[in-house]
């Protein structure tokens, strides 16, 4: 099966809700990585 690479943007969400919400739906999480954050410095996490 092919690894598929998406961006989203959200607001008020933390990373470990974005990944219920979209294994909620079936959808398997490799990894979730926060690439910035507007009004704070920039970060790189990985969940």
């Amino acid at each position: 099966m092919a690894t598929i690479n998406y961006i989203i943007k959200v607001e008020d969400a933390k990373m470990a809700q974005i990944k219920k919400a979209l294994e909620t739906a079936n959808i398997k999480v490799i990894s979730i990585i926060d690439i910035y954050k507007s009004g704070e410095e920039q970060t790189k996490k990985e969940l």
